[in-house]
């Protein structure tokens, strides 16, 4: 019996099938995914089979140390994880998901591969990864290809390279990865051979349930503390507070209207909203169907009235305070750019370069701005330093999206307790997302 690594999968060169394989005509052999190749490894060492094994084609790797010392709910995050040295951890945004994978990656002691959803994180990582091991640490990114035994690779660039570069790592990390499941990046998972696997995240549930596929992607929930958990000793105390505002008598007028046409074609075509499958029902219905088209249209105009409502800059105001770090967060652009101008602060969005973010971000951190505005660009992963008070103007009803934008302000500030305003527009759409929420 031999298993030889090709292009993402495991080719079984022998007499019989194995768990996960299936007979392959025009190899002539069986073949399995390489996410399959620790269970077969395991079945034939267990069934006392004689086999050899040319799968694995590792990156050299030196000896890989650090001071990297860990807190109680992290050395117990880790002792979970290595019963089965797979699964995800789940913990909140600032309580050191990165210094666990540091150490888990410490003690496996071999090449590892991390995927993260973006340029910055990448950037974020590498830094972290340098300073804690004192060694070079590789990127594969669309901007560099450069393998080392610790490498950081983005989810698209891993995805599109998965095949050529499945069976050169002992460890794969997913950070934020609650991303895999995606049809096209959960490809990256079944295409490396990496019998180690460690997901990082804060919000692991997808409001699409695909979820349910990280089990036999990388392993099971091996463990999940909360913020609540650790507010007061190892992050900020906080608090959240949800702000009613009103819609002015012409701001009113045009939601109902809007509102109006989105609700009589849901009657019209007998369709019940019950969540958002529903919803992208009536997208496709959109392509040829021009009153579908026309009610989701109206549906947008409506949100943005409610999202973008007068009466939430004037709010944004009241809650604006020197002595505070602040982020605004809105999900349109253009609102973004209002409440900019309004209020004489920076704005970040996907249009802003890293060296003009990273020059907002150390004038924030250094006291020189009080505040920031930022579209979704702020709701993962990136580090932002000192802020104590979050605004959330407008989002969607996505409570990963809520626990994200709490977690930018965790991080504990000397006798300053974090707050976290929700602005809803009252008798619109808007307030049946906020209390439909988990939170």
């Amino acid at each position: 019996m031999r298993l030889i690594y090709h292009r993402g999968t495991i080719l079984v060169k022998g007499e019989f099938s194995l768990p996960n394989t299936k007979w392959d005509i025009r190899s002539g052999c069986y073949r399995s995914q390489a996410l399959h190749y620790r269970d077969i490894v395991e079945y034939l060492e267990n069934s006392k089979i004689p086999f050899e094994d040319h799968v694995m084609n590792l990156i050299p790797c030196p000896n890989i140390s650090s001071k990297v010392k860990l807190r109680d709910y992290q050395h117990q995050a880790m002792k979970h994880w290595l019963t089965q040295k797979r699964g995800t951890v789940v913990m909140p945004t600032g309580s050191g998901k990165t210094v666990l994978a540091l150490k888990i990656i410490e003690s496996i002691n071999a090449p590892t591969f991390i995927v993260v959803p973006t340029l910055d994180l990448v950037r974020q990582w590498k830094e972290t990864l340098s300073k804690a091991f004192d060694i070079e640490i590789g990127e594969y990114t669309g901007e560099k290809k450069n393998l080392q035994a610790i490498t950081v690779s983005t989810y698209d660039s891993a995805y599109i390279n998965a095949e050529l570069l499945g069976n050169q790592f002992k460890l794969l990390i997913f950070d934020e990865v609650h991303h895999l499941p995606a049809e096209s990046y959960r490809q990256i998972a079944e295409m490396f051979v990496s019998p180690y696997r460690l997901g990082l995240t804060a919000t692991y549930e997808r409001e699409d349930e695909l979820h349910e596929e990280l089990p036999r992607l990388i392993g099971g929930k091996v463990y999940e503390i909360h913020a609540v958990d650790l507010a007061g000793e190892h992050l900020s105390e906080y608090e959240t507070k949800k702000i009613d505002v009103e819609l002015t008598a012409d701001e009113q007028k045009q939601y109902e209207e809007y509102h109006e046409t989105f609700k009589n074609y849901l009657i019209s075509r007998h369709i019940r909203m019950r969540g958002p499958m529903d919803f992208k029902k009536i997208v496709m219905r959109s392509g040829y169907d021009p009153k579908a088209r026309e009610a989701i249209l109206a549906r947008n105009k409506a949100e943005r009235i409610a999202y973008n409502s007068q009466a939430k800059i004037e709010k944004i105001q009241e809650l604006l305070h020197k002595d505070d770090r602040t982020i605004i967060f809105t999900r349109y652009n253009d609102m973004v750019y209002e409440i900019s101008k309004r209020f004489f602060i920076p704005c970040i969005t996907h249009k802003t370069d890293s060296n003009e973010r990273e020059e907002i971000f150390n004038k924030f951190k250094n006291g020189e701005y009080a505040a920031l505005v930022s579209s979704q660009v702020l709701d993962e992963g990136i580090d932002v330093p000192e802020a104590n008070i979050g605004i959330i103007v407008s989002g969607t009803g996505s409570s990963r999206e809520y626990v994200q934008r709490l977690g930018r302000l965790l991080r504990p500030r000397e006798n300053k307790k974090a707050i976290l305003y929700e602005l809803v527009t009252k008798g619109t759409k808007e307030t049946r997302t906020s209390y439909r929420r988990k939170k």
